[in-house]
């Protein structure tokens, strides 16, 4: 298997794409084949791999070494062996530069399939992209509700060519709720929601947090959204104390929440719960907050303690968590087992598809998808919305000790108890 790097795109490329991209669309046919050289089948792979989100993408080269195994002696499909190549762009953690790359491996590197990770800022516009120009693609590691409903979405009928598997924030609101309930609070929380596609929708008036928060009994103080890397949050730390939020929750990206934790420690701020969407998933930003790290909690998508295998490589989760280490010395990272199961989808649909280099065989092949991954299983047609497929979410803290210096604890596992529990809440001191 051929691994191709980043490479750039410029403005005249865009307009070439921008231009041959509304000349595919206005002459799409009932068959349509992707070109390819000596039956290699090629797939593209985007993932903000520098800028703000790039701790996301932080195992790609590990996950790429494995995949690159796997595939080296091809994918059979009706008795045929076909080589694969996997064709990797960085987002660069901006969405216009994740639409720049996908366009430019649509219409100039002709990929037969798409995979894309890591938020919506990246899912998105690449998910776009490819639904415009009918390309299958599958994406995943963003709640299912920006990733559908921020796209268009219409749940009586769905995309054609798109496809996601993840969780969604009625997931992530039991998971959290579930942990605080563990401690004595005051039960008011305090909202952190930038102004990008997670932010507005964890915030959203009637597909976020404020409804049911309101209907467990928790008061939210949302002091409105703000920018992605600011530098200043003395307004929502005064909003919180001086509201008596014991509880801190959102979804801000790792350099902004390292931003807020660190003045609201300087002000004197330290509520007993902080759990945060998006930022301290990594254990290499909470390591950057030294001690101030202890109990900060968060969703967790994926662990090595996770009772699932690859459909790839047989590799139990844990084994898979523990060739990271074994390859590159650092802690195992949420996003491995998500980057790892998009290629697990995309091999399994390219193998049942009949022919790679037809489109709408190859989508019709991931509409039909039911597989058991390294993070569960995976249907597309079990909804809860078309083209969405759920997987578990736990909650865990973040304790020290361990081989390194921070270990993820499980404290909540009520809507997934297959993954087995490490311990109780503890409050922040």
């Amino acid at each position: 298997m051929l691994v191709r790097q980043p490479g750039l795109i410029d403005r005249r490329t865009l307009i070439k794409t921008t231009l041959a991209s509304a000349a595919l669309t206005s002459s799409l046919s009932f068959t349509r084949r992707a070109h390819a050289a000596d039956g290699v089948i090629k797939i593209g792979y985007v993932s903000p791999r520098t800028g703000p989100l790039a701790a996301f993408a932080e195992s790609d080269e590990y996950i790429l070494a494995g995949i690159n195994a796997a595939f080296s002696e091809g994918i059979t499909i009706d008795g045929s062996t076909y080589g694969v190549e996997v064709i990797v762009k960085d987002s660069q953690s901006n969405p216009n530069r994740a639409a720049d790359v996908a366009a430019q491996l649509i219409l100039e590197d002709e990929v037969n399939l798409m995979v894309v990770s890591s938020t919506p800022e990246t899912t998105n516009p690449v998910s776009d992209q490819c639904e415009i120009n009918g390309v299958p693609c599958i994406s995943t590691v963003a709640p299912w509700q920006p990733w559908f409903f921020t796209r268009g979405g219409e749940p009586e009928t769905g995309f054609e060519y798109t496809y996601h598997f993840f969780w969604g924030l009625e997931d992530v609101i039991a998971v959290f709720t579930e942990m605080w309930g563990q401690l004595d609070t005051s039960k008011v929380v305090g909202g952190m929601f930038p102004n990008d596609g997670d932010g507005n929708a964890w915030g959203d008036t009637e597909l976020g947090f404020p409804k049911p928060l309101s209907e467990l009994g928790y008061d939210l103080i949302d002091p409105g959204r703000y920018q992605n890397l600011s530098d200043d949050f003395s307004a929502q730390i005064s909003a919180f104390k001086n509201g008596t939020a014991d509880i801190v929750t959102g979804v801000m990206i790792p350099p902004d929440f390292t931003t807020f934790w660190t003045q609201a420690r300087q002000q004197g701020y330290t509520p007993k719960i902080a759990s945060m969407g998006k930022a301290i998933l990594f254990p290499v930003v909470v390591e950057q907050l030294g001690d101030a790290g202890q109990n900060l909690s968060s969703e967790v998508w994926w662990t090595p303690n996770h009772p699932f295998s690859s459909s790839l490589t047989g590799q139990s989760a844990a084994q898979v968590a523990d060739g990271y280490t074994e390859a590159t010395g650092r802690q195992w990272t949420q996003p491995i087992g998500f980057a790892h199961a998009l290629f697990e989808v995309a091999a399994d649909a390219l193998s049942r598809s009949g022919d790679p280099f037809d489109y709408d065989k190859v989508r019709d092949a991931v509409a039909e998808t039911k597989l058991d991954t390294v993070v569960g299983h995976i249907d597309f047609s079990s909804g809860p919305v078309p083209n969405v497929s759920k997987t578990p979410l736990v909650g865990g803290q973040w304790r020290l000790g361990g081989p390194f210096k921070y270990d993820m604890v499980i404290t909540a596992n009520g809507i997934a108890p297959e993954v087995p529990t490490g311990g109780s809440m503890e409050a922040i001191s």
